[in-house]
């Protein structure tokens, strides 16, 4: 069979043609005719009818079957097992208790807030049972990925039903009445257990008790970004999409542009496409429906076409000559015939909300399809007990599928491990991104069995990342002689923070560097938020995520980029970061080129945690040694001048910032005034913790005591951020009003220098000076000139205080 017949059945042939066609096969072949009679709700159309029969043939001409009566044995099996897990998921949302023999629910045993993202559930569970048939008839294990995770009751039901759960839900939730009617009891619970932790693990979206899980799906978009660079070469995963995440981001229609063979495994892109949202019609549906679609896909690359998602059977078809095709096309490529980027199939599995389950193809469907309670309303009851009726399977029926469809077992993957070599200490001043590109470039060098994958949204070069862009090059599909540019390039150049972003975190078993401008950087949080709550689910469950150390370079600083006004400077990513997990997300200030390539060794360092680094791209002073730099990273902070014991404490956090503090101790030695000078690099390391994860990150007594000694009266702080959102991370530093004064970014800002900019944010030495004239209650003027005071007030020439001409 080609592959060309293939897609015309799916959306070219005409009607007629297809009828007469899946006549005669089953007229040929009665093993196909009985699947067909013995469907239940499932419908057969002929053109999944003739795509069943030709994979048939396939598999038998590869031996991977007897007899195709054993195919169509299995696809009967399947039936069998997708409307048992549907029937499941129903239960799921509505009910506190299952009976296998099929008999009526009580509106006693119905929940009393029933919960449920039931329709695009019920939708989900011929897509995922097809996938577990697919893997047993090809005896292949597949990698799945998600991007509607609150449809992980279909997983969740299927998983457990055919034995593939994780081995603790297996073992909380047995195949019996009881074990059922707990697992449709605990789904959704919102009760607590003993010690304020959650219950029951059956959420409303995709967690780390799912098996096989790898993303929780919470924010459309991000997966239809992320598959196209996930699978190793040899790997397999099929990537189910939302139509709805259509419309949520842009970025999830390059995957052909992206997607290599050479350094990548087989991807098959999967919509489901049901046309409806929460409380309206998707924009797919509102445009034209999925013919539209199709004619959208094809201009961006991809070989689209349509199934009926309602067959669990069409699904199985669709990834088996998918996966053909990705191969094919890159088979021609390799013997010259063809080149990138490859037109990479792309699955359509055109639906109805919540198919199979009264209320389909309403907007009550995302929800709660029968719109009202079935314990508190008849018809609502009636209409449950008629769809479940419809769904049900005898017990010995569904154990006997679920048993045919055995899983293929899969390979233990290596544990994944970096070598971070010493780094080539500076004593020179130099632009902390330039250490980072040098050092950066010696780990790949001695990592080379580690996929390299770069994000850049834009001006990798200016950015100070020289080496690693000529190294590694833009990925492109024609590159330019005259460009760093290559087919197979590790560079992603987009100008869209989130897809860039995502194909790095995507390369979960390779090395990884992202570098954005840092008031753009902003628009990676919701893909970072994610990746950090279910890599915190997989700490908390015992079982942590093994990808390297994460780093996000954020670079053309707030106080760096005044050639782009305003726009160009913020600083929320690190203070939203600041304020999640500090065991998670490891939000540091280098301020030089030592602290710098310190801090990315520690990061590679780790696993399953995101560190962003705040890096100016000017040229600094080496402020610290390598011995001080290290130790830096493992305090958190180290003292740059003075006793620690001294009443007066500056505190700096930010490179510029460390520049500041240095002219205000530089005043204070000329007063003879006893201070120290601290640096803090990370302030995550001074909050008070929150749990016990972060108990364990947060600095040691030792080192409190040591840094920050309670004899000191009066503290300082000048940071890069926002005063306020480091004041409540580092609640631990915080001496109280009366003792304690912060400044950081007041949202002042233009087309400025750095020095016009710290001035207009009250951010200069002079600024501190006059805040710690005041805490210590000494007169104003105390430690300035006249003119420097005046200028703080704002009544003089800000250059008396700034020390240039203007």
């Amino acid at each position: 069979m080609t592959l060309n017949l293939y897609q015309q059945t799916s959306y070219a042939l005409s009607p007629d043609y297809l009828r007469e066609e899946a006549d005669r096969l089953r007229q040929e072949n009665p093993a196909l005719a009985a699947w067909v009679r013995s469907a239940g709700i499932i419908p057969h159309t002929d053109a999944t009818q003739i795509q069943a029969q030709l994979m048939a043939e396939s598999l038998l001409q590869k031996g991977l079957i007897h007899d195709v009566r054993d195919f169509f044995s299995g696809l009967q099996a399947l039936d069998c097992l997708t409307q048992q897990a549907m029937w499941l998921v129903i239960h799921m949302t509505y009910t506190r208790r299952v009976w296998l023999d099929g008999r009526d629910i009580d509106c006693a045993d119905f929940k009393e807030n029933p919960r449920g993202h039931t329709g695009g559930a019920l939708n989900m569970v011929p897509a995922y049972a097809g996938l577990l048939a697919l893997n047993h008839f090809t005896q292949q294990p597949r990698d799945w990925l998600i991007g509607q995770g609150h449809c992980v009751a279909a997983i969740d039901a299927l998983q457990l039903l055919t034995g593939t759960a994780t081995p603790a839900r297996r073992q909380q939730y047995p195949l019996t009445e009881e074990g059922l009617s707990r697992f449709v009891t605990d789904s959704y619970d919102t009760h607590l257990q003993a010690g304020g932790f959650p219950r029951s693990t059956l959420g409303a979206h995709v967690n780390t008790h799912t098996a096989g899980a790898r993303l929780e799906g919470g924010y459309l978009g991000i997966a239809g970004m992320q598959y196209a660079h996930m699978p190793l070469p040899g790997e397999r995963l099929v990537a189910f999409l939302s139509d709805g995440a259509f419309e949520e981001q842009r970025g999830t229609d390059w995957a052909a542009r992206w997607w290599r063979g050479e350094d990548t495994g087989l991807v098959a892109p999967v919509m489901i496409a049901n046309g409806r949202r929460i409380d309206q019609r998707t924009t797919i549906a509102q445009q034209g429906g999925c013919s539209w679609f199709v004619s959208h896909l094809r201009n961006q690359g991809f070989s689209p076409f349509v199934i009926d998602g309602r067959d669990p059977a069409a699904f199985v078809c669709a990834v088996y000559y998918m996966e053909i095709q990705l191969q094919q096309a890159c088979e021609r490529i390799r013997q010259g015939d063809a080149s990138y980027p490859v037109a990479m199939p792309y699955c359509i599995a055109e639906t109805v909300k919540g198919f199979g389950f009264p209320g389909a193809g309403t907007d009550a469907a995302y929800g709660l399809p029968l719109g009202a309670h079935p314990a508190q309303d008849s018809e609502a009851l009636a209409f449950f007990r008629q769809g479940c009726r419809q769904l049900f399977q005898p017990e010995t029926h569904w154990r006997a599928a679920a048993a045919s469809l055995k899983q293929p077992k899969r390979k233990l993957a290596p544990m994944l491990a970096v070598n971070c070599p010493e780094p080539e200490w500076s004593e020179r001043r130099e632009s902390a991104m330039s250490a980072i590109d040098r050092y950066f470039i010696e780990i790949t060098e001695v990592n080379p069995r580690l996929r390299v994958r770069i994000g850049n949204p834009d001006e990798l070069r200016s950015n100070g990342m020289n080496q690693t862009l000529d190294q590694f090059r833009h990925r492109v599909t024609k590159p330019e002689i005259s460009a760093a540019e290559a087919i197979d390039g590790c560079v992603i150049t987009a100008l869209n923070e989130e897809a860039v972003l995502s194909a790095c975190l995507a390369n979960q078993a390779g090395i990884n560097l992202v570098v954005a401008y840092e008031a753009f950087a902003v628009k990676m949080l919701c893909a970072l938020r994610q990746t950090i709550i279910f890599s915190r689910q997989q700490k908390e469950a015992g079982d942590p995520a093994e990808w390297l150390g994460f780093p996000v370079i954020t670079t053309s600083l707030i106080w760096e980029n005044g050639a782009n006004d305003q726009s160009h400077q913020d600083s929320s990513l690190a203070e939203s970061l600041m304020l999640k997990m500090a065991d998670m997300v490891r939000v540091v200030f280098p301020p030089d080129a030592n602290s710098a390539m310190a801090c990315l060794r520690s990061c590679y360092g780790d696993l399953g945690v995101v560190w962003n680094m705040v890096v100016a791209r000017s040229c600094m002073p080496a402020f610290f040694n390598a011995h001080q730099a290290q130790q830096l990273v493992q305090d958190g902070a180290v003292c740059v001048r003075g006793h620690c014991g001294a009443e007066i404490q500056l505190v700096a956090c930010g490179a510029v910032q460390l520049k500041q503090m240095l002219k205000a101790s530089d005043r204070l030695r000329q007063q003879r005034v006893a201070h120290s000078l601290m640096y803090v690099l990370e302030p995550g390391r001074f909050r008070s913790a929150r749990d016990v994860w972060e108990g364990d990150i947060v600095a040691d007594t030792a080192v409190l005591q040591a840094l920050f000694p309670a004899r000191v009266q009066y503290r300082v702080f000048l940071v890069h951020t926002r005063s306020e959102a480091f004041l409540a991370v580092c609640r631990q530093l915080d001496l109280g009003p009366q003792k304690t004064r912060a400044l950081g970014y007041i949202n002042r800002g233009g087309t400025l220098g750095c020095e016009e900019l710290l001035f207009v944010n009250r951010c200069t030495w002079a600024h501190v000076l006059a805040e710690l004239e005041d805490l210590c209650g000494q007169k104003g003027g105390t430690w300035l000139t006249a003119e420097e005071w005046v200028a703080v007030q704002g009544n003089g020439d800000p250059y008396d205080v700034i020390g240039l001409h203007h």
